[in-house]
């Protein structure tokens, strides 16, 4: 982003990025609580008003995405331990534009093993690329583009990831580690809108679809 702070941080339409992200959550009757998983050096988060929400803990991240997502997961099966089956929703911090419809759908159409995340797929050509050349063009009608949340069963999702860290498979994202473990995620269409703020140019990007969802009826 080029900024002086952390993307997640920066303002939009009156809040903070995270605080548009976590809002759905935070905001759903059925979701029992939400886990903020911060780097060690954080200082910003308990500044924000959302950061004393009942439903919000806070833990500390490791150095990779999977590594951060597995200290989170360890907050959630100690806190619902006396619970049976549990589904844990993983969310980027920099995707503030999600539908809570999106979220039931994605919660009604992958709540089993095999579990799912919201994805669209790719209608532009896609170019494999060698020194900056085009080296062949990509059959787009299997490609999908991975979005967040992504839902699963929290034992089974925790026990993926622990397994690609023995192994020292590096993933991405949940679903490439479920997929490892043998399990199909279920493709859960989601939006254009539903983007990952990137680059600089994508916050007014983010404004408008906020806008957008704020006047739609």
């Amino acid at each position: 982003m080029g900024a002086a702070r952390p993307k997640q941080y920066l303002p939009l339409r009156g809040r903070s990025l995270i605080e548009w992200s976590l809002a759905p959550f935070i905001e759903s009757e059925w979701v029992d609580g939400v886990v903020v998983v911060l780097a060690r050096s954080d200082t910003e988060f308990q500044r924000l008003p959302i950061a004393r929400h009942p439903k919000i803990v806070t833990t500390t991240g490791g150095s990779a995405r999977a590594e951060s997502v597995l200290a989170g997961l360890e907050v959630v099966a100690r806190r619902s331990a006396v619970f049976g089956e549990v589904y844990a929703l993983v969310h980027d911090a920099a995707r503030p534009c999600v539908a809570w419809s999106d979220i039931e759908n994605l919660c009604e159409e992958a709540a089993d093993e095999n579990g799912g995340l919201l994805a669209l797929p790719v209608s532009d050509t896609l170019k494999q690329a060698r020194k900056g050349k085009v080296a062949g063009t990509v059959d787009r009608e299997s490609v999908w583009r991975a979005q967040t949340p992504q839902l699963f069963r929290l034992d089974l999702l925790m026990q993926s990831l622990r397994d690609c860290s023995e192994r020292g498979l590096a993933v991405t994202d949940e679903a490439s580690a479920m997929e490892r473990a043998g399990y199909e995620p279920r493709l859960v269409r989601g939006r254009e809108s539903n983007i990952k703020v990137t680059y600089p140019e994508d916050l007014p990007l983010a404004e408008f679809w906020l806008a957008q969802q704020e006047n739609s009826p």
